[in-house]
């Protein structure tokens, strides 16, 4: 192995049932790896070496037993939120308020958010095991793809904080949000010359502090009362008073009972166009005193009102990556105890001040052996693990804030339904843990066909999971259990006749075979292994209890006959579509359905004289089989069976006959079933919140769908909807529509992979999907010749139109706007504010790409109309260059232009042309500095006699892409530049946090 360098990783994870899997999600990077200066790699061989230490836990660790709190589950990547409502339950006096919330009877949990929070916070203060956060998120109307997305937990803050404000209007914990965490700040504005200030108020629910160049949190105070001095170009303009020389800042007027930091752990990198996690050493105190300096933080008059000295509360962590990590947090529950916890999710563990205070400060970590070597030397690894949030309380309001709070605070029927989940859930765990010792008889009898069959069944005959459940010793002799029956059901044992179950070759369950008096004699579980082996059923011993039928007398059941069938009947009545259970009974093989006409009759209460068709239920899925009878014929040419089920109905009905009813047979009253599908809608715009139902049909077609939602929505024409598909994994809608008549049938528009939704999305268009298809729409931003936007155009043309169709389109939408173009226009592609591609008139549009590329159009300058052989356009681009290493990195920003240079050009003239192009007030252009750049490497420009042109002269055309720029460096970002492109780069969410209930 190469002593060049070496990289080691150590970690330690406890492995249980649920998690039995682990390892690095970042390990080395394959540039690295690859990179033949870094000597991982010798004679094209890495070595790795895997060192691993087992350490069995002797007993399983008990968070209540060991530190009196416990955790909250994981839902997949839910640590961010664990460690923020961790945080929030340890504020009493905001547990307290949340408890006080009012709730009714009725509410659900998954449903109401100040139900599902004062379940979980009494769980967490009450409970003896690891709570879960399901229900909480459902109230929040999340899926399951926003369980495994990790957020960031400032965001989740400020959401869950401002929809609780919402709930808490109007009762009488109205203000607990402000209350505890709302502090005011003045922005202000003072001239030096003159007596003149103007000052504005505002609240603020936490802090958002500076790490970067901040060695503490004192620090990151300073930056953020730093006072910035308006001079020059950039003096304030006073009313009354005209443009003065003024100092610009923040101070605080009042600080809250609860300060919520969030350090700005994460920032834009502009030569890489992401996020950056900085670890570098931040370090906070225990005691942070916002008095000092005779009140420096404070506006004039704001001091001295309340003592602002603080106690350290919590510690949120993160650690990971900007692209990912893991959250957990430190808490002193006391702030003025010196007791500190970890909650890591579902763990909770006793830690040190040094632990939860000082190993979260960041930095570098102190090298451990042969952590990292190389040829020069011992090199250093930031951590990755460090405070994110800290949470403050006020030492003066700790008597506020540490309220007492019991279960009295708790609405009564809060309490009783708690304690009904806890009583179930302990049944629950009882019954699991003595699962071994017992065995699951379910028995069905005519009752359970009765309810069942047309209310929510109408194939087959049972659910058995609806039915009277057993739960009986294993070894309990079955003649036993029927005794046990015989007291429950009110069944004497000698009316009782056992079927055992069976599941035939279509997937139908029936009836098939009478337990024998030997099976009778067997234990439970004996009965329940020999009817499972030969039948291959669940692990539940299922059976069908066999009493007096309707056409059987009291008393002892009697014998059943040599040639003799279990049949079961149903009824179907077309002019009321209503399919009921009619009994069963014993049939002769020999014997035809015309001889039990009256029996049957008699049943459902029909006159005895009805004509009656007869149809054999034979299977439902994958399709509908029931097949008419011959009434003639005898069952055993049938080929009816024990447990076979055969439907009937009056013969006389005829189409004119169903007064309403839409099936003229039993057949197509199930086809009908089958195919039946109710359809959830949702608008596009809107893709988490149900719209309406429709009840339609798997067979209907592409334009049958259309034509009924578009009378729905009252749309006239169905052309001018567009649907969108549902994802069931992620829950959201898929990325690409369905095309006009793109599918055949609904079942098509409902399938992803194996699955089958019941949700489709909706637009309304504004043209008819057909003509839309053909069209292409382009997103295109106007610039006026300085590079500034004018206005965004969304124009739509054929998809064989031309750039010059689109430019002219454009033009055609500035005039009627009121924007005059007299000249030619050109398209261009810009991407990481560079010009990447200027367009041909003649190319194509639907080559363009608008979804990753910006479109931009402007008139093309005068000068640039004739181009003569010693001049061409040259791309000239903003950036600002910062030495973070080896190499500076470029940071672009701001609006690329384009300028003709010919040969003549010197550097000043070039300077004169683009001040006057860019209008660039001449204080700010005499601190940008020019330079060539090729491939990011920049060759600055000095002289300003210097010729522009050689640099240029033999560059690539410069239509198609470029790699040779004119780069004009800045200082740093103009602030509304730089907030912009910070707003617009998301620190690592792949979407923003929003809590729907």
């Amino acid at each position: 192995m190469s002593s060049t360098l070496s990289v080691k990783k150590e970690a330690t994870h406890e492995f249980n049932a649920k998690e039995q899997d682990w390892g690095f999600t970042q390990f080395l990077l394959l540039s690295d790896l690859h990179d033949a200066s870094k000597g991982f790699l010798a004679d094209d061989t890495l070595t790795v070496e895997c060192e691993i230490s087992v350490v069995r836990q002797p007993n399983h660790y008990n968070s209540r037993q060991e530190t009196g709190y416990i955790g909250l589950k994981n839902q997949g990547a839910t640590c961010y939120m664990n460690s923020l409502l961790q945080t929030l339950f340890h504020i009493p006096y905001f547990r307290k308020a949340v408890y006080h919330l009012p709730t009714t009877e009725s509410d659900r949990a998954d449903k109401s958010i100040p139900l599902a929070l004062q379940s979980l916070f009494y769980k967490l203060q009450y409970s003896e095991t690891s709570v879960a956060t399901k229900d909480l998120t459902r109230s929040f109307g999340w899926d399951a793809s926003d369980a495994f997305m990790q957020h960031d937990v400032q965001e989740l803050n400020r959401v869950l904080c401002e929809k609780l404000e919402e709930k808490m209007k109007s009762t009488t914990v109205e203000g607990t949000i402000q209350k505890l965490f709302e502090g005011h700040m003045e922005s202000y504005v003072e001239c030096i010359d003159v007596n003149y200030k103007s000052s504005r108020k505002e609240p603020f629910l936490d802090l958002q502090l500076d790490v970067k160049g901040c060695k503490n949190v004192y620090e990151s105070f300073d930056k953020y009362t730093d006072v910035e001095k308006l001079e020059g170009d950039n003096k304030y303009q006073a009313e009354g008073h005209g443009l003065q020389i003024a100092k610009k800042g923040v101070l605080f007027s009042s600080f809250p009972p609860v300060l919520e930091l969030q350090l700005k752990r994460f920032e834009y990198d502009f030569s890489r166009d992401t996020n950056t996690k900085i670890n570098q050493r931040y370090e906070f105190p225990l005691e942070l005193d916002l008095d000092k300096d005779n009140f420096k933080y404070l506006s004039q008059g704001a001091g001295g009102r309340v003592r602002n000295r603080y106690l350290l509360h919590s510690v949120l962590v993160h650690s990971g990556g900007v692209h990912g990590g893991h959250y957990f947090a430190y808490i002193r529950p006391i702030p003025t105890d010196e007791r500190w916890f970890k909650f890591d999710d579902e763990r909770v563990t006793k830690e040190s001040m040094e632990s939860a205070v000082m190993d979260q400060f960041g930095g570098d970590m102190e090298p451990t052996g042969a952590l990292i070597t190389s040829t020069v030397g011992q090199l250093k690894l930031s951590k990755n693990s460090n405070a994110y949030m800290l949470v403050y309380v006020r030492e003066a309001d700790t008597a506020m804030v540490w309220c007492d709070v019991s279960e009295a605070d708790l609405a009564l029927h809060v309490r009783h339904r708690l304690q009904a989940e806890h009583e179930e859930k302990e049944r629950k765990r009882r019954e699991k843990q003595d699962a071994h010792l017992y065995a699951i008889v379910k028995i069905a009898r005519d009752e359970d066909l009765v309810s069942q069959i047309g209310a929510d069944r109408h194939f087959d005959l049972v659910d058995h999971d609806k039915c009277t459940t057993f739960r009986v010793p294993k070894h309990t002799r079955f003649k036993t259990f029927q005794q046990q029956v015989a007291q429950e059901l009110g069944v004497p044992c000698e009316t009782q006749r056992y079927w055992a179950w069976a599941k035939r070759q279509n997937h139908t369950y029936r009836p098939s075979r009478v337990l024998t008096e030997e099976e009778k004699l067997l234990s439970v579980i004996q009965l329940r292994d020999l009817v499972s082996s030969k039948n291959s059923l669940v692990p539940d011993l299922k059976l069908f209890l066999e009493t007096h039928s309707a056409c059987q007398p009291k008393g002892a059941l009697r014998p059943i006959l040599s040639g003799e069938i279990l049949v079961f009947f149903k009824y179907f009545d077309p002019t009321t579509e209503k399919l009921e259970y009619a009994g069963h009974m014993f049939l002769s093989i020999s014997s035809r359905m015309t001889d039990h006409t009256l029996a049957l009759c008699k049943l459902v209460n029909l006159p005895s004289t009805s004509e009656l068709l007869f149809f054999e239920e034979i299977k439902y899925e994958p399709v509908v089989m029931c097949e008419p009878i011959d009434h003639l014929a005898t069952l055993k040419s049938c080929q009816l069976e024990d447990g076979d089920i055969i439907c009937f109905q009056c013969s006389r009905t005829k189409t004119a006959d169903l007064q309403g009813g839409r099936y003229l047979t039993i057949t197509d009253f199930f086809v009908h079933l089958r195919n039946r599908q109710v359809i959830t809608f949702r608008d596009l715009k809107e893709p988490k919140v149900d719209r309406f139902t429709v009840e339609l049909y798997k067979t209907n077609t592409y334009d049958e769908v259309a034509q009924i939602l578009a009378k729905r929505l009252g749309v006239l024409d169905p052309t001018f909807l567009k649907l969108t598909a549902h994802n069931c994994y992620s829950q959201t809608p898929k990325p690409q529509s369905i095309k006009f008549r793109g599918v055949e049938k609904l079942q098509d528009m409902l399938a992803h992979y194996n699955q089958s939704g019941d949700i489709l999305y909706y637009e309304i268009l504004d043209l008819p999907l057909p003509v839309l298809e053909k069209l292409k729409t382009l997103k295109v931003s106007f610039h006026a010749r300085t590079g500034e936007q004018i206005s965004e155009h969304h124009i739509r043309l054929p998809q064989d139109s031309s750039v010059e169709h689109a430019l002219s389109k454009i033009r055609t939408e500035l005039i009627d706007r009121g924007t005059e173009v007299s000249g030619r226009m050109r398209l261009m592609e810009i991407f990481y504010n560079k010009i990447y591609k200027v367009f041909e008139p003649s190319e194509k549009i639907d080559t363009i790409n608008d979804q990753y590329w910006t479109l931009r159009a402007e008139e093309v300058p005068e000068e640039e109309e004739s181009m003569e052989t010693d001049a061409r356009l040259i791309h000239i681009y903003h950036f600002v260059q910062e030495s973070t290493g080896a190499q500076p990195t470029q940071h672009t920003f701001g609006n690329p232009v384009l300028l003709k240079l010919t040969s003549r050009d010197t550097l000043q003239l070039l300077k004169c042309r683009i001040r006057h192009k860019l209008k660039v007030a001449e204080a700010e252009f005499k601190s940008w500095n020019f330079c060539v750049v090729l491939s990011n490497v920049c060759t600055p420009l000095h002289k300003d006699d210097e010729l522009v042109w050689p640099h240029f002269e033999h560059r690539r055309d410069n239509i198609s892409a470029w790699e040779h720029y004119l780069g004009i460096e800045h200082e740093h970002v103009p602030k509304e530049l730089r907030r912009n492109v910070l707003s617009s780069s998301r620190q690592p969410l792949e979407r923003p946090i929003k809590i729907y209930g």
